[in-house]
This record gives structure tokens, sequence and C-alpha cells, in this order.
């Protein structure tokens, strides 16, 4: 029995990987980004085409850590500071959407469904929120997300999410179902609330950040992976058992870590499972699309998806020049936003349990979902030009975030030098080390420096190394390889690399490798040295830069010497050696 489970989950990893592999290659080659790509795949291979994968429901409530993932994700980027400063957005924007959304899909669906005004308001509301595991994505890729426009989608999405708390008090209340036990009432759902939020600050103030200090000071990057991931995991349990939305506790344990110096070290190691677990949580909507639903009536189906993305786009476009975004922009927010999203699965379950609508208009109304999110991408492609602004009139939108102009990798004795210089001519600087102590001490002195390997690709690129114009490594020791260096500069090509070499074995190595500048740890420092000591032997000025300027070109020489050769013997006659003296005589 083991033995064919094991047959079956080997299966299906192979056809569910191998047939995503396929269709996001194909959509992403075409333009239409990945969510769409996994959405047909997995109904091509769900119950309703080929049929090769069974329980699509089981694999989408493990897929559903992905999203939980992604808002840990998103948390890590939100230092509280910065998320008081979007409260106007989050309450205001996001309240105004989630209402008027909400009825107004509402409304569509008691005038022209013959559905009661109990079931309108069971399956409107739930169509009132949008998809925070399809926009949030699109936005990071088209570098949007630290936008003006991507915080205000953001802000939407956040409160969409905390909105989970009324609706399913309201479902609750609407509840025929005798058999099922009656919820708690509002009050207390949001007493629960507040103080689960409550308690995950606390922990990540007194429990959370000391674990990761202790591990950091182990040097076990494993045990990274295992803390971040039970952090995640650990903040939705407590969530799902207060009957809350799971994303939202991983979101606040995000946040609360935002302005730890391990949240690059945290975004590199979750960001893998993200991935993978997001892509599979889409097939598993794509596999649980009913196409004998649309089937049966198509007409309706097209018509209502149509019908609410038409609705919503309207509104969110009316809100946004009320909150006077651009009309470009607000037209985009209209557009990204319309269509339904993965929390109306939730809600559509809970209200067929509460007896408001039967399986099939859930079926129906879960099928309206899926085709929505199908259309976005298309949509957004059709109306890139209108949306543009003019090449003459073009004006980017810059990042809100505090995003790093330089990344200085090793803040011991070197690195504290380079960065202070480069911070003297205001360039804004991003620190990174992975030696506890001394980040500890440099925070003391309000420097803010992150935990992490900076000889680890994808930990640069959450550091923010895409975006950096200059990438200096102050590293300790012999570290830097030049098949590094050139992995660097092929995965952000924008910066210069400036490196901190042991010595001229080091230097030679690197020769090829495309980096801008490189200096020997020592020889200033020596070189200076030396000055200092001719100056106190009485030596003048002009002896003393004659001298230095003639070891300057001597080590220059015997270096390019060297480096033709491949051989440090090589320029044996450029080394300076004592001058032959006559013998002193009594």
């Amino acid at each position: 029995m083991e033995e064919h489970a094991q047959d079956f989950l080997l299966r299906d990893g192979f056809l569910l990987l191998g047939t995503a592999l396929i269709f996001v290659l194909v959509f992403r080659r075409l333009g239409l980004g990945a969510t769409l790509g996994f959405l047909l795949s997995g109904a091509v291979l769900g119950p309703y085409v080929l049929d090769l994968i069974g329980d699509p429901e089981s694999k989408l409530g493990i897929a559903e850590l992905g999203i939980t993932l992604l808002l840990f994700i998103v948390g890590l980027e939100l230092a509280p500071a910065r998320l008081w400063r979007m409260r106007h957005e989050i309450f205001g924007l996001g309240l105004l959407q989630v209402t008027l959304c909400g009825l107004a899909v509402t409304g569509v669906i008691y005038l022209f469904t013959g559905f009661s005004l109990q079931a309108s308001l069971a399956l409107g509301l739930p169509l009132g929120l949008s998809s925070t595991a399809q926009v949030l994505p699109m936005l990071q890729s088209a570098g949007r997300l630290h936008t003006p426009f991507g915080e205000r989608s953001f802000a939407i999405l956040l409160f969409q999410d905390l909105s989970i708390i009324p609706l399913i008090t309201i479902i609750a209340a609407m509840n025929r179902n005798p058999a099922l036990p009656a919820g708690p009432p509002g009050w207390v759902l949001g007493l629960e609330t507040v103080a689960a939020i409550a308690g995950l600050i606390l922990a990540g103030r007194f429990a959370i950040r000391p674990l990761f200090r202790l591990i950091g000071n182990l040097g076990e990057r494993e045990m990274f992976v295992f803390a971040a991931l039970f952090t995640v995991i650990a903040s939705a349990a407590l969530m799902q058992a207060l009957g809350l939305s799971t994303a939202l506790g991983a979101f606040i344990a995000g946040v609360m870590l935002a302005d730890s110096p391990y949240r690059h070290e945290l975004e590199a190691d979750v960001e893998p499972f993200r991935s993978i677990l997001l892509g599979l949580f889409f097939m598993s909507v794509g596999m649980m699309l009913d196409l004998s639903a649309i089937a049966e009536r198509p007409l309706f189906v097209i018509a209502m998806a149509l019908t609410l993305i038409a609705v919503k786009s309207s509104i969110i476009f009316g809100l946004g020049l009320a909150f006077r975004m651009e009309w470009r922009s607000a037209l985009a927010l209209g557009l990204l936003l319309s269509q339904g999203g993965e929390f109306a699965f939730v809600l559509f379950a809970q209200a067929s349990n509460a007896m408001l609508v039967d399986g099939g208009a859930t079926s129906l109304f879960s099928a309206i979902v899926t085709l929505s999110m199908v259309t976005t991408p298309f949509l957004m492609m059709a109306t890139r030009r209108i949306r543009e602004r003019p090449a003459s009139t073009e004006r980017r939108e810059e990042p809100q975030d505090d995003g790093a102009n330089a990344l200085v990798v090793g803040y011991g004795r070197f690195g504290q030098t380079v960065a202070q210089m480069l911070i003297a001519a205001d360039i804004e600087v991003t620190l990174i080390d992975t030696d506890i102590e001394m980040i500890d001490v440099a925070s003391g002195f309000g420097a803010k420096v992150y935990f992490g390997d900076g000889t680890r690709i994808d930990l640069l690129r959450q550091a923010g190394a895409a975006e950096a114009e200059l990438i200096v490594f102050c590293i300790d020791g012999d570290q830097l390889s030049e098949a590094f260096v050139h992995a660097v500069h092929r995965a952000f090509p924008r910066a210069e690399i400036h490196a901190r070499v042991y010595d001229r074995r080091a230097l030679l190595r690197l020769k090829d490798a495309p980096v801008r500048s490189m200096a020997r740890e020592v020889m200033e420092s020596a070189v200076v040295l030396a000055r200092r000591a001719l100056e106190g032997l009485g030596v003048s000025l002009e002896d003393i830069k004659r001298a230095e300027d003639t070891y300057r070109v001597r080590d220059r020489e015997r270096l390019s010497a060297q480096s033709e050769s491949g051989d440090l013997r090589t320029g044996r006659d450029h080394i300076l050696t004592q001058p032959t003296r006559e013998p002193r005589g009594n």
C-alpha cells in the first residue's frame, strides 16, 4: 500500500511539474505571464479534461501555503513605519473598494439571477475581493510593487485580507443549517484578531528574533530555512485556529521582522518554497475548474465573469480618480484588481455549508472566479498602449522604498571604511555581513547591517542588487572566484563590481573577471606607513614621492609580466633590492 501511494506521489509530481514547465514556458514566451500557464496546465490535468491527477482539493489545501509565504515575504518588505504611512490607503481606499464592489456585485446577482438577497450577499460580497496570489507576483515581476501605484494596489489587497473577518461573520449570521454550530459573535472574532496580532508582535520581538540570532551565531544555514518556515507556519496556524486568514497571520509575522537584520536571509530562504507552492495553488484552481458547469450554462458564466470585471474595474477606476490618481494609473488599477480572488472559494464553501447556496451555484460561481482570473493577463496586454503615457510625457514612478544605490558585502575593518566614504558622498548603502556580533555593534552606532552570506546570488538579489549601481565586496580572506564574479555580473549587469582581494595571487586569478577595480587589502596601508616612516627619517617629500612612484611602477610592471605568463615567479627583476654598499672601514 505504501509503495503504491509512493508511486502515485511520484507520478503526480512528474505530471504536475512537467506540464507546468511546458505551459509556463510557452505562456511566458507569449508574454501572458506564468499565472495563466499554471491555471491552464491544471485544467488540462484535472478531472474535466485528461483526468490524470486525482483529488485537486487536497492539493489546494497544501498549495494555499504559497499564498501564506507570499504574504510573509511582502510583510518583510514593509517595515511598521512604512505600513503606518500607508494607513489612509489601507483603511480609506481599501474599505471603499471592498464595500462598494461587494455591494455592487451583490446587486447585480440579486437583480438578474433570481437568487435570494441572502444568497446574493453570500456570493456577491466574496466576489468583491481580488486575487492577492495573482496580483502581487505581477507587480513584483514588473518592478512596480514599491511604486505609488503598487502601494495603492497592495493597500487594497491587504484590506481585503482584513475583511475576511467581517465577511465570515456576515455569512455565519445568515446561517440556515441547524446542524451547523453557531460561530462566535463578530465582536468576539474582532477581539481574538487583536489578541492574535498582539501575540504575534510579542513573539516576534521576544522569541523569534533571539532564535534567529542564535542560529546566526551557529552559522547553520539549513536551520535558518527551518526557522523561517516554522515562523510562517506557526503564525498561519494561530490565525487558522481562530478561524481567521492564515495569510494575514504570516503577513503580520513578516512585518514584525521587516526591520530586523535577518530580513534578506529570510526572503532568500523562503522564496523558492513560495514560488513552487504558489504555482501548485494556481494549478489546483485550474484542476477545480468545473468545465461541465460552464458547458451547461456557458452564456451565464461568461456574461457574469465579464460583468464582474466591468463592475469592479469601473468602481476601482472611479475610486482611483477620487484618490487623485492620474487616469491612466487609475485605469490600470481597476483592470489589475478586476478579477475574483482565491478567498472567494473559501467563502463560497462556507456559504454552501450554511445552506445559503447549493453545490451547483458554488461550482458555477467558482468557475466565474477562475475565468475572471484568466482574463487579467489579456486585459493588461490589450490595454497597455492606453495605460502607458506617451513617450514625450512619460514620467517614471520612482520607488517609495529606500532602495540602495550601493551594496557593500562585508562590514569588517575594510568594509566600514568603504561604507563610510560612500555615505559621506550621499550614496545610499545596504550593508551585509555574517558576523552577528558585528551586526549588533554596528546597530549600536546607528548603522543598519543585514545578516546574510554575500556570496549567494539569491541573497544579493533580495538585498537589492538588481537596482544597485555599485556592488563592493569587502569580505575577509580569499573567497572570491572568477566564476562567482562572472555570475554576479550576469545576474546584475547594471552594477559596477569592485572587490577587496587578499593578495596578488587573488588579483591575478580575477584578472579576466568583470571587476571595475580591485584593491589588495594591505597594500595601500603599507604604502602610507612607509611614507610616514620615511618622513620620520627626515627624507624630503620630493624623495618620498619618487620612492613611492618607483615602487608602484615596478609593482605594476611585475603584475603585468605575471599576468601574461601566469607564473608568480615571473618578474623577479622588477623587485627592488638593497643597493650594494662598500664595507665600512675601521
